[in-house]
């Protein structure tokens, strides 16, 4: 049994007077213990709504969530709040995008990281300040014991962020999900955190969601990578064979839009066209073929239906074709 299974995951926003919208469309994978996925896309795709809903924390009204979300085998759909409340925090966290919206600006660092111990493990205040000091030790957090004393605007961006990780894996939960953690931190610091996560994800065989508009950011993170478009994916694999060959049209511009260190000086990337608003509804055809260098007529005729191409899953009717001698 796979720890996560979300299968047929659909959320549609409605508001009074507006024609309703699909953000995540049928939307199915699965995340084994220990497995880091991608979810890679661009602003608008889905990716953050799947992860809200995974978490029971979409709002409660103006929207409609379908679909199955099974953890370690419990409908999490089902679940009521109290029930979800009880699973958040300790067998499913999060990592939100950014650290200090996320953080309660007049609340000290130690007590934040302790609520999370006092709510899920019955620990005392005293205790669970000591546990939370070691906890921001671990995440790389320097002098964590004049750390837990002080407020979110007197750490570093980057330090907030290591402080929402901490939060996140204090009760050492089986699933943990980052959304965009390394967005508005500099390269050095997403190096950082990037490795962080690789580390303490690798010592407690804790599985991982990452998710990103950057596949660079997922070059070195992550087993199997989900691409979504207009809330759908469109292409899933392993992060290897993706990355050497990938067959979705939008798959490879997003890799060709990429600066790469081993390119001819010189050399212009390849920008996809368009923006994201610029795609027809899926009912209609392929929401991507407005954008798209490789449409064909069927594309604005009929939608590809997600299928199994050699161990790759593709949807798209004229994929990029393979350079001989790639897999």
């Amino acid at each position: 049994m796979s720890l996560l299974e979300v299968e047929d995951l659909t959320v549609t926003f409605a508001q009074k007077g507006e024609r309703p919208f699909t953000a995540v469309d049928k939307v199915s994978f699965t995340v084994e213990p220990g497995q880091t996925v991608g979810l890679v896309g661009e602003s608008g795709c889905g990716k953050s709504v799947t992860s809200l809903a995974i978490m029971g924390l979409l709002p409660k009204r103006g929207n409609r969530v379908s679909g199955s979300v099974r953890f370690a085998g419990t409908e999490l759909l089902s679940l009521s709040d109290r029930q979800l409340r009880d699973r958040r925090g300790s067998d499913l966290a999060m990592v939100f995008q950014d650290p200090l919206t996320s953080l309660n600006p007049v609340v000290t660092i130690g007590v934040q990281v302790a609520e999370v111990l006092e709510r899920h493990e019955g620990l005392k205040r005293k205790a669970a300040l000591a546990k939370a000091a070691e906890l921001l030790d671990q995440v790389g957090i320097p002098d964590p014991h004049r750390r837990v004393g002080e407020y979110p605007h007197q750490l570093s961006g980057g330090m907030r962020q290591r402080a929402l990780i901490a939060i996140a894996l204090a009760c050492q939960p089986k699933l943990l999900i980052a959304d965009e953690p390394t967005t508005a931190l500099d390269v050095t610091i997403q190096a950082q955190i990037l490795a962080l996560l690789r580390q303490l994800v690798a010592g407690t065989d804790t599985a991982l969601i990452m998710i990103t508009h950057d596949l660079g950011v997922v070059a070195g993170l992550c087993d199997e990578v989900n691409v979504l478009y207009a809330g759908r994916v469109v292409e899933r694999g392993e992060r290897h064979e993706l990355f050497a060959a990938p067959r979705h049209p939008y798959t490879n511009g997003l890799l060709a839009s990429i600066p790469r260190l081993d390119a001819p000086r010189g050399e212009r990337l390849h920008p996809i066209t368009g923006s994201v608003g610029d795609n027809i509804p899926w009912s209609g055809g392929c929401a991507f073929a407005p954008r798209c260098s490789n449409e064909i007529g069927v594309c604005t005729e009929t939608a590809p239906e997600l299928i199994d191409t050699e161990g790759r899953l593709l949807r798209c009717h004229n994929p990029v074709a393979l350079v001989k001698g790639e897999a």
